[in-house]
């Protein structure tokens, strides 16, 4: 069942399945309900929009986009150790927070906010913490830890071969654990291929993804990305090439942690559809972003949550593998 029903800035506190549970409102005004329910293991979350011309599929609860949405409902469906839940250990209460927002554009009706949810639970006497053993290689920059790696056809687990035939399909996915800041947008925003573990003045490279996140090798081949599943996660469908076949290839990345809403013409991941052209894959409204693509990306205004220097963006490196001839 819900335990919680908010409306505007009334703050709401009850019991559900011993499980203390707070839901409070943005500072601004809220026109919506929200219900949430606190399971042992998962949170449940419905978000009902009355506001005029609100997208419900901007609404993000920490990382996670909604597990489905209509035009007036979006509805969460996730794991305590999932979504870049906050926990907390005080006392005999064991605290998971985290922070339901709406990601407006800048030419948006409706403006961004951020709606605090919290659920505290008795701490099990037999609990204890666990340890994060990450598959990807990782990179750790500051208090911010890049992760990036080869997966399995449908990206539930790391890749089983590093060996791909000619025309098939490599799926790579990148992301950045963030524990101390807010929700953060991962984006791949240079991909070149190499024979090398190192990039050197003298290096053959094959260009993958250039200009401040375009994906080249969307135009002539089944590359894309792929719908997201968390702002803080990036996944790549890459179909083979016949760069370096049968040699180990590295293929060397930036990544780039940034606001959600801080997206412009250098802040972006695009690829090509046949048929529609370039497109913004967190937000087709917005694919004039991609319009530079053909040219040359430029940003046009400096706004963001961090510079460059703040330790957000990370050079990684996916590989080795080695593409293979069909025929041979």
């Amino acid at each position: 069942m819900h335990c919680v029903s908010s409306k505007h800035s009334v703050m709401m506190v009850s019991f559900c399945q011993g499980a203390l549970l707070l839901s409070l409102a943005a500072a601004m005004a809220v026109y919506a309900d929200l219900k949430v329910d606190c399971g042992p293991d998962v949170v449940t979350l419905m978000w009902t929009e009355s506001r005029p011309q609100a997208d419900t599929s901007l609404l993000r609860l920490g990382n996670c986009f909604p597990t489905s949405f209509s035009a007036v409902k979006a509805y969460f469906y996730v794991d305590l150790t999932d979504c870049n839940f906050r926990r907390l250990v005080t006392g005999d209460a064991l605290v998971y927070s985290n922070d339901l927002t709406y990601v407006a554009s800048a030419d948006s009706y409706n403006l961004a906010f951020t709606h605090p949810v919290v659920c505290a639970y008795e701490r099990p006497k037999d609990w204890y913490a666990t340890i994060y053993d990450p598959v990807f290689k990782t990179y750790s920059l500051g208090d911010l830890q890049f992760n990036i790696g080869l997966m399995n056809d449908d990206f539930s687990g790391p890749a089983e071969s590093t060996r791909f035939p000619l025309g098939s399909i490599i799926p790579i996915m990148a992301s950045v654990v963030q524990e101390t800041h807010q929700p953060l947008l991962l984006l791949l925003e240079e991909c070149v291929a190499a024979t090398t573990p190192e990039l050197y003045p003298e290096s053959t490279m094959y260009p993958i993804i250039s200009n401040k996140g375009c994906l080249l090798e969307s135009v002539s081949s089944r590359s894309k990305f792929e719908p997201r599943q968390k702002s803080s996660e990036i996944r790549l469908s890459l179909q083979t090439f016949t760069f370096a076949m049968g040699e180990e290839v590295f293929i060397h990345c930036k990544l780039l942690a940034w606001d959600p809403n801080g997206l412009d013409s250098t802040k972006k991941a695009c690829h090509f559809v046949e048929g529609h052209g370039w497109e913004l894959l967190d937000n087709l409204a917005q694919s004039n972003l991609c319009d530079c693509c053909e040219s040359k990306c430029k940003s046009r205004r400096q706004r963001s949550v961090a510079s460059e220097k703040h330790g957000m963006v990370q050079k990684a490196v996916v590989g080795p593998f080695t593409i293979t001839d069909v025929n041979s």
